[in-house]
């Protein structure tokens, strides 16, 4: 344990932005679980939908800096194709 108080404050921050971008990774995860469920179902309106909440929850975790910008790219563009492929 660190005994300066500028180094305990850094392992507080540390574990409250750790907490913060778990949630948020978490919360892109479910979405793109959402949409890769609906695209095994053959659901296009459900694929749909799911792809729309999907890529604002990837957006918002881009502009937050948790994911680079060319993940969050990667990432919709496979969702997008996906849901594309349903016939």
């Amino acid at each position: 344990m660190a005994n300066i108080k500028s180094a305990k404050k850094r392992i507080l921050v540390n574990r409250t932005k750790a907490a913060r971008n778990k949630a948020i990774r978490s919360a892109v995860k479910t979405s793109i679980k959402k949409v890769e469920t609906a695209v095994a179902n053959k659901d296009k309106a459900a694929a749909q939908a799911a792809l729309t909440n999907a890529i604002s929850t990837i957006s918002k975790a881009t502009s937050k800096g948790v994911y680079h910008k060319n993940n969050c790219a990667r990432k919709v563009s496979r969702l997008t194709k996906a849901v594309n492929s349903i016939g």
